[in-house]
């Protein structure tokens, strides 16, 4: 690959893939430019033609025209071909294909101009003749349309070129066309001819080079930086528009989740309500009061419990939480405790696992206890009487893993990602425990995922579930990613 297939550099700051993909509008216009290039030569053909008629009128039999014409229609000749070509180019779907053969073409069309001119200076009186300012039009086109260093190398192959034919002539070797009446005769012959003239020669190239690489190299950086600038605008533009969306996202769920907490603690209070009218109405005798008493008891039960989810998920959300060492291990003995009665009561076989030597964990002890009361107690209510659940915690290198198994209704398939969406329900759970409020999952996996963690179930229905989380250990550094 020549210098001129390299990606231009760009602002360091952007990651190195999308730099590498970064090209001026310049750049990537290379190959259209080769239609203008083409049509600029027509024009070179046609300007040349007529400056050969208009000298010969008026200078009749001084230019050789059979050759200044032969070399012109070779020009016009080999144009056509590079027209061909350049449709041909055109077709290449491939962007950076297209660029990579459209530069090497005109690498290949600016060396052949050159040796051209350099065939029509020489028929035209050689150093004699002023005309050999038209390289400075080649070395501005190579400039504009290649970098910097093709500009300059360029200037040593016209150096070249120019220097061959006049030295050439001046030695004799090739014969030098006399422009009688326009040149002194034998001024092709000096030496001082030769390093006045070349002198103004490689100068005037030198200086065009430099002036048009210059203006070229700060156009090619300012496209560049607009096209950084119009990158970065769009990354932003969609940075924008996702946290637009998420904001809309979290405005539905924070309405949803409003309209669902005042219809799941409305229903218990209508019933504490309802009951406690009857009972102040009269309409409940003396001997049936305890019983109605105790419903409200337990509604009122209920309305603490969702009161408590929804503190805790607020808790979370707003990350409030006191984290300290925590042992995992200590705080599942505890709600093992809490929770046997209940297992016992239900004829429930609960088998605890601990693994010795469980490393701690650096959370909120009330989170970490929550976690393990809402899976067990979710086992508990929704495994038939009779039936098994295992409990286990164990630990590994870099973190500590615990699961819950029961032998319950289990969960179906198209279920198991939505159970840990907020206020949802299987209809299977919804029979069993119609007040649920569909936020225990939830919850569980919001702590855990808030210590660095992950949870996952698996189930089948009819044949139990199993849920497993794992947390990072405190007493191990967290792997580099």
């Amino acid at each position: 690959m020549t210098q001129d297939e390299r990606p231009q550099d760009t602002a360091s700051h952007l990651p190195a893939k999308a730099v590498a993909g970064l090209r001026s509008p310049i750049e990537a216009e290379v190959a259209e430019r080769l239609a203008w290039l083409i049509r600029l030569r027509w024009l070179a053909v046609v300007g040349t033609l007529a400056a050969i008629a208009a000298a010969d009128q008026m200078v009749p039999g001084v230019l050789p025209l059979g050759a200044l014409i032969a070399t012109t229609g070779f020009i016009a000749a080999y144009n056509l071909g590079f027209h061909l070509i350049a449709r041909r180019l055109a077709g290449i779907r491939d962007e950076a294909r297209r660029a990579l053969y459209a530069r090497r073409f005109i690498h290949f069309q600016v060396v052949l101009d050159l040796l051209c001119l350099t065939v029509l200076l020489h028929f035209a009186g050689g150093i004699d003749t002023p005309f050999w300012a038209f390289y400075v039009l080649h070395i501005i086109i190579a400039s504009i349309l290649l970098s910097p260093q093709s500009a300059y190398a360029y200037v040593a192959v016209a150096a070249v070129f120019y220097g061959a034919m006049v030295l050439l002539e001046f030695f004799g070797i090739i014969p030098h066309v006399y422009l009688n009446g326009l040149a002194c005769p034998g001024y092709y012959a000096r030496w001082t001819t030769l390093l006045s003239t070349g002198s103004a020669f490689l100068a005037t190239l030198f200086f065009s080079a430099w002036m048009a690489t210059s203006i070229s190299t700060r156009l090619r950086a300012r496209d560049l930086e607009l096209v950084r600038l119009n990158v970065e605008l769009e990354r932003r533009a969609e940075e924008l528009s996702n946290l637009n969306r998420r904001l809309q996202e979290i405005d539905e769920a924070r309405k949803r989740f409003v309209r669902v907490a005042a219809h799941e603690l409305r229903a218990p209070v209508a019933a504490i309500q309802s009951y406690v009218r009857l009972i102040l109405s009269g309409y409940v005798p003396a001997e049936k009061q305890e019983e109605i008493l105790t419903r409200v008891e337990q509604r009122a039960l209920e309305l603490l419990d969702r009161i408590n989810d929804l503190l805790i998920l607020s808790r979370i959300q707003e990350h409030v939480e006191k984290r300290e060492q925590v042992n995992a291990a200590e705080v599942l003995q505890k709600v093992v405790e809490l929770m046997r009665p209940a297992a016992e009561e239900k004829r429930l076989r609960l088998q605890v696992e601990i693994e010795p030597d469980v490393p701690p964990i650096l959370a909120d002890r009330e989170q970490i206890q929550h976690v393990w009361m809402n899976l067990i107690s979710n086992a508990i209510k929704y495994t038939p009487a009779g039936g098994y659940i295992e409990v286990t915690l164990s630990h590994r290198p870099t973190s500590i893993i615990g699961s819950v198994r029961d032998s319950g209704i289990g969960i179906a398939p198209e279920d198991q990602e939505k159970i840990f969406q907020e206020f949802y329900r299987t209809e299977e759970a919804k029979q069993i425990a119609p007040h649920g409020t569909g936020l225990g999952l939830s919850i569980v996996k919001q702590i855990v995922e808030g210590l660095g963690g992950r949870i996952w179930v698996s189930s089948a229905p009819g044949k139990g579930a199993k849920f497993t989380f794992v947390l990072p250990r405190s007493d191990v550094a967290a792997p580099a990613e």
